[in-house]
């Protein structure tokens, strides 16, 4: 490869991922809930007219590794009624390329004008953007219940046309707003995600006219095969083997048994086939995890293989649909990280997701001993607090994902109270919580020493507590809450996080991992999250220890 074809697919990469960007700073701007406007629970993406992602912004890494299946689940259904200009497929079905009921994906076709006659366009590509709206409906506010089928999670969105040629279908939004407990703002975050669309397609039109559609699609299958370039010649450094690893979720959320994840993975001549035979069948709660978020969590390890400042690359790795062609990814049918239709699957997306990429690095760990970190905190520490809010007159729903510990690795100690691999959420500020709903933040710190020691420290967890000024109904999805993420290379693990409620009374619960209840106003809701895993054997007494970043 050339000097000037590097330069020419660097500059398409960095024009189309900031279509991308462009779009996700649009929906942030114009929604309506603190989940998306404050907590950035969101993504976007580009696609070619064949449906392959050509770039993406630096959003959420769940979604945008599942969006490729949404986005053809989406042409499938569109195809025998014509794609035409201002076109909207919504959908957010797990089975169709979805990844849990609350990420509602949108799915648009770009046209150019062929000519000034505006009745000859030619399609250049698609514009899809994943938000999670926080509640579309279900047994429990927030629309993340421990649920035994898929029907309870909420309402299933099969991939439909929301806006026909730039015309809203009014009875369609009408049934969705109808069946979720906050309409207003589901109505506003909707709109914003189609607002992103427009200025996504403004900007893909552009960039398709300035260099002409043909040469724009030559440019793009250019930079799709440097992304399969750079991916393979990274995975040749893999030592060629069989490398395995097995980890446990600690329950499905119904009963109190572990689910394992089991993977094998072959390495050989760049290419690597990642293999999960062996992991548990799927379960009756909602931890299943559908193909399109295991394929999601693969995606994500293989990208931090190829990191952006790798010596190999000319320019930084293209987040494409060309990275994972050197990639084979085997999923039992019917197992937990594969399940088949109705299983409910809505923690399988926040706490499976996570528990996959923890087990995938593990078996790489052999293969790469100076790269692998230690397992970060393995959870996403779902809270969910939903009821009346009686001095607004209407209901509420706060949905958070709270941060962790990373693994400390062969570099340096884990970051501290951060999020860690499948999610890439802001937290809410306690001022914009307070703000928007009838809550208080208590406490928001560090969790001091909850980090795994060794030669590098894993990151401490963080303490958030949550205080209740109305009755309400809480969530937990959590893990890591029987035992701790693993350390590596003789670290020992972090700590195990702590869920409980303190009363007015001076009374305390500790809670399960996951579960649901409903408090009374004056409660506290108390949400300890694990630290990382420690690096490299702990140091001798009075010798300094790394500290935690």
């Amino acid at each position: 490869m050339t000097a000037t074809d590097t330069l020419d697919i660097t500059v398409t990469h960095h024009q189309l991922a900031a279509i991308a960007e462009e779009m996700g700073a649009a929906l942030i701007r114009t929604s309506y809930s603190p989940n998306i406007k404050e907590r950035q629970d969101l993504s976007c993406a580009v696609f070619d007219r064949a449906g392959r992602m050509v770039a993406q912004a630096a959003h959420i890494p769940v979604h945008l590794g599942a969006m490729p299946l949404a986005v053809q689940a989406a042409r499938e259904a569109a195809a025998d009624d014509k794609w035409r200009p201002g076109d909207v497929v919504i959908l957010n079905d797990p089975y169709l390329g979805g990844t849990h009921l609350p990420d509602v994906t949108m799915v648009s076709p770009v046209f150019t004008a062929a000519s000034r006659d505006r009745r000859s366009r030619t399609l250049i590509g698609f514009v899809a953007s994943r938000a999670h709206q926080a509640d579309i409906g279900g047994m429990s506010p927030g629309s993340m219940p421990l649920a035994r089928e898929l029907f309870q999670e909420g309402l299933i969105i099969p991939p439909i046309k929301w806006v026909r040629a730039g015309r809203v279908q009014e009875d369609i939004l009408a049934l969705i707003l109808r069946n979720v407990r906050t309409p207003d703002e589901r109505r506003g975050d909707l709109f914003a995600q189609r607002a992103a669309h427009r200025v996504g397609e403004r900007r893909y039109v552009a960039l398709a006219e300035a260099s002409g559609p043909e040469v724009l699609g030559q440019r793009q299958d250019a930079l799709l095969d440097y992304g399969e370039q750079l991916c393979r010649a990274t995975l040749r450094r893999i030592p060629a083997g069989t490398y395995s690893a097995e980890d446990v979720l600690d329950d499905d959320g119904v009963g109190d048994e572990p689910v394992p994840i089991r993977v094998t993975i072959v390495a050989r001549d760049g290419e690597l086939r990642v293999d999960f035979t062996g992991s548990a069948d799927e379960v009756s709660g909602s931890v299943n995890a559908v193909r399109a978020v295991t394929v999601s969590a693969v995606s994500y390890v293989v990208r931090c293989l190829v990191g952006a400042d790798d010596a190999a690359a000319a320019a930084p790795l293209p987040l494409n649909a060309g990275t994972m062609h050197p990639v084979t990814v085997i999923t039992p049918e019917g197992s937990v990280v594969s399940a088949r239709w109705p299983h409910a699957v809505s923690a399988g997306n926040v706490e499976t997701a996570q528990r996959i990429v923890d087990v995938v690095l593990a078996a790489l760990a052999p293969a790469l001993p100076d790269v692998i970190p230690a397992s970060s905190y393995g959870t996403m520490n779902n809270a969910i607090i939903g009821g009346y809010d009686p001095e607004r007159q209407r209901s509420f729903t706060y949905y958070e994902t709270i941060g962790g510990g990373h693994g400390g690795a062969p570099q340096g100690p884990g970051l501290s109270g951060a999020q860690a691999h499948m999610t890439n959420t802001l937290n809410t500020p306690a001022e914009a919580l307070e703000y928007a709903y009838p809550l208080r933040v208590q406490a928001y710190r560090l969790r001091e020493e909850s980090g795994g020691a060794g030669r590098h420290r894993g990151g401490d967890g963080l303490v958030r507590e949550v205080a209740l000024d109305v009755p309400a109904t809480i969530t937990l999805l959590s893990e890591r809450r029987q035992r701790g993420a693993p350390g590596l290379a003789g670290g020992a693990p972090g700590k195990p996080g702590v869920n409980a409620v303190r009363r007015p009374d001076g009374s305390s619960e500790r809670l399960p991992g996951k579960c649901e209840r409903h408090l009374a106003a004056g409660d506290l809701l108390v949400v300890e999250t694990p630290g990382g895993g420690g690096w490299g054997t702990p140091p001798a007494s009075g010798e300094e220890p790394a500290s935690s970043g």
